[in-house]
C-alpha cells in the first residue's frame, strides 16, 4: 500500500468536519480527491464500482438511505452517480443534528446535478475545491518560506533545489499525484493521457452531449495558447479559426468553456476592485488560467525542447504555475487571487487578498535577470493605489523560478516558487 502524501487541503477538509454534517470535494480527475477523503473516512463506497451497479442502482430507486449505512465519517466517492444522495444526507444531517458525517467526492461540478436534487445544502453541507498538488504538496519546494509569513511583514531568505531544468520538467509533469510514482520519463505522459481522455470522454460523460472532438481539441489549444493572458470569447473563437483551422460558433464555444469549468480543467481570474488614485479605467476580462499548466503543454503537443526555445511562452506556462500553487496556499489561508489591468495595457499579474483586507502585489517572472523590472512595476501600481482607502500593502512580491529568496533593501520580497509553502 503506497504511504499517503499529505495535502494542504487536509486540514482544511478536517476543519469543515468539525462544524458541518457534511463535506463536497470537488475537483479534477486524478488530483487525489478520494485518497484524500479515504484517508480521513472511516467508511466508503465507490459509486462507479461497476460490480454493484445493479445493487446501487435498486437502491437508489428503493432506499437511498441505505448508501449512508456505515461508519462515519462515511465517503461516498463519485456521489454525482445518484444525486439523490444529496437529499439523503441533507435530511439525515437534520435529523441528527451531528457533524462530520459524510465526505463527498465527485469530478464535474455541482452546477451539473443542480436539477437533479430537491434542496441546497446550505448550513448542512460545505463544499471544498481541490486541484493537483502544488510544488511543497509534491516535495519538489521545500517550503523554506511561509506565504502567511510574508503577508504578516516577516524576514524570509531560502535557497531553492529547484534549477532551471528542473522548473521545466516539474511543469511538463504537472501535479498529479500518479506521477509522482514513476521515476523515469514516462511520468510525463500521465497528463498526454489525461487531456485525451478529457477530449474523448470527460466532455461528453459530464452530462451525456455530445461534442465536437475536433473543435474541442482546437479550443482546449487556443486556451493553451492564450493561458495566463486576459483574452475574451472572440479572442479564442478566432485563435481556432486562424490557427487550428476549426470554426467555432459563439454558443458553441460558450458551451465548451463551460464544459471544461464545470470539470475544473479551466479556471478565471477576477480583475481586482482596489481603489485607484486616478479615475483610469480597468479591464474587467478575467484572466485564463488552467487548473496545472502540463495541461497547457500536453495540449499543444511540446516537449521540453519546445519550451528552452521559446522562453516568453514558457513565461505563460510558469505564471500558470505559479498561479495553481499560489491558489493552493492562499486559500489554505483564508485568501484570494486577482490580477490588475488598466486600459493602458498595465498589468500586475496577481493581488492576493485575506478575509481581513490585508493585499499584497505579485510579479511572476521566470529568471533572475527580470526580478528589477518586476520590481519597478511593483512600485508603480502602489502608485496607483489609494492607499488612504486600500490601505498600505502587506507585501510587494517578485515570485521567480530562480533559486534564491530574499527581501531586497526596498523591502519587496523575490521569492523562489522552489521555496514557497503556504
Amino acid at each position: 500500500m503506497k504511504e499517503y502524501m499529505p495535502r494542504i487541503i487536509d486540514k482544511i477538509l478536517k476543519n469543515k468536519l468539525e462544524y458541518m454534517g457534511a463535506v463536497v470535494i470537488e475537483g479534477p480527475k486524478w488530483c487525489g480527491k478520494s485518497t484524500t477523503a479515504k484517508n480521513i473516512a472511516k467508511s466508503l463506497i465507490k459509486l462507479q464500482d461497476p460490480d454493484n451497479k445493479i445493487q446501487y442502482d435498486n437502491i437508489n430507486n428503493t432506499k437511498p438511505s441505505l448508501f449512508l449505512e456505515g461508519e462515519k465519517p462515511r465517503l461516498l466517492d463519485e456521489w454525482q452517480m445518484y444525486p439523490v444522495i444529496w437529499d439523503s444526507i441533507r435530511t439525515d444531517v437534520d435529523r441528527t443534528g451531528l457533524k462530520g458525517q459524510y465526505i463527498l467526492t465527485g469530478s464535474s461540478s455541482f452546477l451539473d446535478i443542480n436539477n437533479k436534487i430537491m434542496h441546497s445544502g446550505t448550513g448542512r453541507i460545505a463544499k471544498l475545491t481541490m486541484r493537483p498538488m502544488s510544488l511543497y504538496e509534491s516535495g519538489d519546494s521545500n517550503g523554506l518560506v511561509s506565504l502567511e509569513d510574508i503577508i504578516n511583514k516577516k524576514d524570509i531568505s531560502g535557497v531553492s533545489k529547484l534549477d532551471f531544468d528542473d522548473i521545466i520538467n516539474v511543469m511538463i509533469r504537472g501535479g498529479w499525484p500518479e506521477s509522482l510514482n514513476i521515476k523515469d520519463d514516462n511520468k510525463y505522459k500521465i497528463v498526454r493521457d489525461y487531456v485525451e481522455s478529457l477530449i474523448n470522454e470527460e466532455v461528453i460523460f459530464i452530462d451525456g452531449v455530445k461534442r465536437d472532438k475536433i473543435k474541442m481539441e482546437s479550443l482546449l489549444k487556443s486556451i493553451s495558447r492564450n493561458i495566463s493572458t486576459a483574452v475574451n470569447k472572440n479572442t479564442i473563437i478566432n485563435d481556432t479559426l486562424n490557427v487550428f483551422k476549426s470554426e467555432i460558433s459563439k454558443p458553441t464555444a460558450t458551451d465548451y468553456l463551460l464544459t471544461l469549468e464545470k470539470l475544473f480543467v479551466l479556471e478565471y481570474v477576477p480583475a481586482t476592485n482596489l481603489n485607484l488614485r486616478s479615475s483610469i479605467q480597468l479591464r474587467t476580462s478575467p484572466k485564463l488560467e488552467l487548473v496545472d499548466p502540463s495541461i497547457a503543454i500536453a495540449s499543444l503537443g511540446l516537449n521540453k525542447n519546445d519550451l528552452i526555445n521559446d522562453l516568453n511562452f514558457t513565461g505563460f506556462i510558469f505564471e500558470n504555475l505559479c498561479y495553481r500553487d499560489l491558489k493552493i496556499y492562499a486559500e489554505s489561508i483564508d485568501a484570494n487571487i486577482f490580477y490588475y489591468r488598466d486600459n493602458k495595457d498595465f498589468e500586475v499579474d496577481f493581488i492576493l487578498k485575506t478575509a481581513d483586507d490585508k493585499w499584497g502585489a505579485i510579479e511572476v517572472k521566470l529568471g533572475a535577470k527580470q526580478i528589477d523590472e518586476a520590481a519597478q512595476t511593483l512600485k508603480k501600481f502602489k502608485n496607483k493605489v489609494d492607499l488612504n482607502k486600500s490601505g498600505e500593502p502587506a507585501f510587494l512580491m517578485v515570485l521567480t523560478g530562480s533559486s534564491l529568496s530574499y527581501v531586497r533593501e526596498d523591502g519587496i520580497y523575490v521569492v523562489s516558487i522552489g521555496n514557497l509553502k503556504n
